[in-house]
């Protein structure tokens, strides 16, 4: 068997992204957005086994988290925050994050996360000594979605 490696153009490129947000019937085009990570973390329970040792482990749920930063110039989520703190409405959105890179010859990737739900946030801030303002913001997610996924590179299935 000939020994198949990744060429480098194969890597994604990390700033070709595109990160929408939908809150109800608005849509915005987070261009401000610096990096996002979504992750998934199953729940698993101990299960005991007769004649083994060891305990297995079962899957039993998963949790959605997330993380972002984002360029400090929008108030849109500080919107949201307000919208809370004066009506206890609490307001779920989605993310679209598209990773596509025209020079990988992967394709590209599009996943949706469905009913965000944000931690909290920032209200105000300054940094006289920054050479420009960000926001972090942590969230969690209940659903979520691939519409479109990489193409598997040549040589990866054997």
């Amino acid at each position: 068997m000939a020994n198949t490696i990744m060429n480098a153009k194969d890597a994604v490129s990390a700033s070709l992204a595109e990160c929408l947000i939908t809150i109800g019937d608005s849509r915005y085009n987070f261009m401000q957005a610096i990096n996002l990570e979504a992750k998934v973390e199953k729940t698993k329970s101990e299960v005991p086994i007769l004649g083994r040792t060891g305990k297995g482990n079962k899957a039993t749920g998963w949790k959605g988290t997330g993380s972002a930063t984002f360029h400090y110039n929008t108030s849109v989520f500080r919107e949201l925050l307000a919208r809370y703190k004066d009506s206890g409405e609490d307001i779920y959105f989605d993310i679209q994050i598209t990773n596509q890179d025209p020079t990988s010859g992967v394709g590209s990737q599009v996943i949706i996360l469905k009913d965000c739900n944000v931690d909290g946030g920032i209200l105000a801030k300054f940094d006289a000594d920054a050479e420009y303002l960000d926001e972090e913001m942590d969230f969690t997610f209940e659903d979520w979605e691939m519409p479109a996924k990489f193409t598997n590179l040549e040589g990866m299935e054997i």
